[in-house]
C-alpha cells in the first residue's frame, strides 16, 4: 500500500493512493468533478507511460468511475475531492477513497451512524470528535465507494471501527467477515486538516 502526493510519482506497485494538494477551490460539482478528471489523467498517465490524452475516464451507470482508454488493463479507479485535495486510488481490485475536511464547529450527524459508532463518538471528549468523525466518515464514504452503491446503501446499516494509528474495519451484515482499509490524516498546504481513507474489496 503506497501513499504519494505528487501526481509526477509513480507507484512501485499497486495498490496505491495520490493525495495531491491543489490551489484550486472549486465552487460547484462541476467544477469538482473537473478538477479530479483532469488530475487524474495526468497520474494514470504517468503511472501507464502514456500521453495525457490517450487517457479517458468514463462511469459506469452507478457513478463508479472507470478507465475507458486504454483499455484490458484490468485496473480499477476511485476519485475523491474536498478543499482543493484530489486523491485518486489505483487498485486491481474494486476500490474506494474519500477524503474529509475536519470542521472543529461541527456537530457530528448522529442519526446518520451505526450505533456502536455513535457510542464511539459520544465516548471521545468533544475537542477529539470532529478528526474522529472525518476518519470515521472518509472510511465509510471509501466503502460504499468500493462497493458501487454510494450511498444508496444507508450509511448506519454498517459498522466503521476505527483502529489505531492508520487503520480501519468494516463489519457488514451484507457480506461475510470483514473488510480492512487504510486512514491517513494530513495537512492540506499547511492549512486545513484532512482525513483520507482507502480500502480494496477482493
Amino acid at each position: 500500500m503506497f501513499w504519494l502526493s505528487s501526481p509526477d510519482q509513480r507507484a512501485a506497485a499497486l495498490p496505491a493512493v495520490w493525495l495531491v494538494a491543489t490551489d484550486h477551490r472549486p465552487a460547484t460539482l462541476t467544477e469538482r468533478s473537473a478538477l479530479r478528471r483532469g488530475l487524474a489523467r495526468i497520474i494514470l498517465a504517468k503511472q501507464l507511460g502514456l500521453e495525457p490524452e490517450i487517457v479517458r475516464i468514463d462511469h459506469e451507470p452507478g457513478g463508479r468511475p472507470l478507465i475507458a482508454a486504454p483499455g484490458g488493463d484490468g485496473l480499477h479507479i476511485s476519485l475523491a475531492t474536498r478543499a482543493g485535495l484530489v486523491a485518486l486510488a489505483l487498485a486491481h481490485a474494486r476500490v474506494g477513497v474519500d477524503v474529509e475536511q475536519v470542521e472543529p464547529d461541527r456537530q457530528p450527524p448522529f442519526a446518520a451512524l451505526h450505533p456502536c459508532e455513535q457510542a464511539m463518538l459520544r465516548a471521545l471528549p468533544p475537542p477529539d470528535r470532529p478528526l474522529a468523525f472525518a476518519r470515521l466518515w472518509s472510511a465509510k464514504e471509501a466503502y460504499v465507494k468500493a462497493l458501487g452503491t454510494g450511498f444508496l446503501r444507508p450509511p448506519e446499516s454498517f459498522l466503521v471501527r476505527i483502529e489505531e494509528p492508520d487503520g480501519f474495519t468494516v463489519e457488514d451484515p451484507q457480506r461475510p467477515g470483514s473488510a480492512c482499509g487504510f486512514s491517513r490524516t494530513i495537512r492540506n498546504g499547511g492549512h486545513e486538516t484532512m482525513a483520507a481513507a482507502f480500502i480494496q474489496l477482493i
